[in-house]
């Protein structure tokens, strides 16, 4: 009896013990949760800081986009963006010297980043130059987001030439801000037929190395299919479609303007260049006194030159177009970057009737997929204007992200 309840007070006793032992690892168990789930948020909460961190910049960018976009397009920013684009900027006046003599420029600097990245931003086919409002404007933004941006006077393009001397403009130009860089390597962003000529700066050995990225807007890719348009309002696409639209007058008009000899007698030149470029200028009252200066055979050519639809005038551009198959060659794109490394960035207006959007699509047909960064054909654009619609949610969202990879191109080192 006496063993058998020994036994049984010992097993009690036994189990008392494994259930007070279970009892306190219950006990930590419940005192460790608390302490593990704060461990974890914790840790998660570090994880969003890190990913914050990194990507703040990416961030930073769009938001700078969107108020450059709103700024361009005379819009009011967003006062919670307005300290995005806020930084004090300096504005100087510098002389460059090129190839083709000396050039001046205007260098817009954020006035508290001495050490800010560089843009080399080009003017288009423009009579004002480095004066035109929309690229003051588009330049003193960018200085604003903390990005130095020298736009130089390209004397060619500003008097209505697109030939091969602005290349080397180009590309003397960026060795210049290179050196003013601390010797690393500048962006450039060329507009309208400017951007075609970047990228053959880019694509020219002496230039490369001091170009770090090309963005292109509403640029050529092949003159001589864009001098057919003017004549035709057709461009052919890479995939054997054509886009089919009303070509601007002011195609043609340049075209005219830069080879006048193939239309007129030497003797009539200088009276009805007078004429063309006071209308390309959109002098109205410079072409009414450049026309008063015209005897009679001479103001029937003015009148045959300003209607670009006749057929006559578009036999006689057909005709020159025909004399000047090098020198389009000379300032296209189109053969010279299919080897091109320099990271690039096109951009096109979908209802551009002065350069179509089609030869956006043939520069991304060339290009290297490791070079092409992005592309867009915008409807929000037409030449290098919003076009005045308002955009779509979507299409305003991709136009900022476009504007976001090249700020992010730009600042990051």
């Amino acid at each position: 009896m006496s063993s058998t309840h020994s036994s049984h007070g010992s097993m009690a006793s036994f189990q008392s013990r494994g259930i007070a032992a279970l009892a306190s690892r219950l006990r930590l168990r419940r005192d460790e949760q608390p302490r593990a789930l704060w461990q974890r948020i914790v840790i998660a909460l570090l994880l969003l800081g890190i990913l914050c961190v990194i990507a703040w910049p990416f961030t930073r960018a769009h938001l700078q986009a969107i108020a450059v976009l709103d700024l361009v397009s005379n819009e009011a920013v967003p006062p919670a963006l307005r300290a995005l684009v806020g930084d004090a900027i300096v504005v100087r006046e510098v002389t460059l010297s090129t190839a083709h003599g000396p050039v001046r420029a205007r260098f817009f600097t954020p006035q508290n980043h001495p050490h800010a990245p560089a843009l080399l931003l080009l003017h288009g086919v423009h009579h004002l130059g480095m004066n035109e409002p929309r690229l003051v404007t588009f330049a003193s933004a960018m200085a604003a987001c903390g990005i130095s941006v020298l736009t130089p006077e390209l004397p060619d393009i500003r008097d209505y030439h697109v030939g091969a001397n602005s290349i080397a403009t180009i590309g003397d130009s960026a060795s210049w801000l290179v050196a003013e860089n601390g010797g690393k390597p500048v962006g450039v962003m060329g507009l309208s037929f400017s951007g075609g000529l970047s990228l053959l700066a880019a694509a020219d050995p002496k230039y490369r190395p001091s170009i770090r990225f090309v963005v292109a807007i509403g640029s050529q890719d092949e003159m001589a299919r864009v001098a057919k348009f003017y004549r035709t309002g057709e461009d052919e696409r890479p995939n054997g479609t054509a886009e089919m639209l009303p070509p601007h007058e002011y195609g043609a008009l340049v075209m005219e303007y830069e080879h006048l000899e193939d239309f007129v007698p030497a003797s009539d030149i200088e009276p009805l260049r007078a004429v063309l470029r006071a209308h390309l200028y959109e002098d109205l009252e410079g072409e009414k006194a450049a026309l008063a200066t015209l005897n009679l055979r001479q103001q029937s050519e003015a009148k045959q030159l300003k209607d670009v639809s006749s057929p006559e005038t578009r036999d006689a551009l057909a005709r020159a177009e025909a004399k000047h198959v090098a020198d389009m060659a000379g300032v296209s794109p189109h053969g010279h970057i299919g080897q091109l490394t320099t990271p690039v960035y096109l951009l096109h207006g979908e209802g551009d009737n002065i350069i179509p959007s089609a030869e956006t699509q043939w520069m991304e047909d060339e290009l290297p997929s490791q070079t092409l960064q992005a592309a867009l054909i915008s409807p929000v654009l037409s030449h290098l204007d919003l076009d005045g619609k308002a955009p779509g949610v979507w299409d305003r969202l991709r136009l900022v992200h476009f504007f976001a990879l090249i700020l992010h191109a730009a600042e990051k080192p």
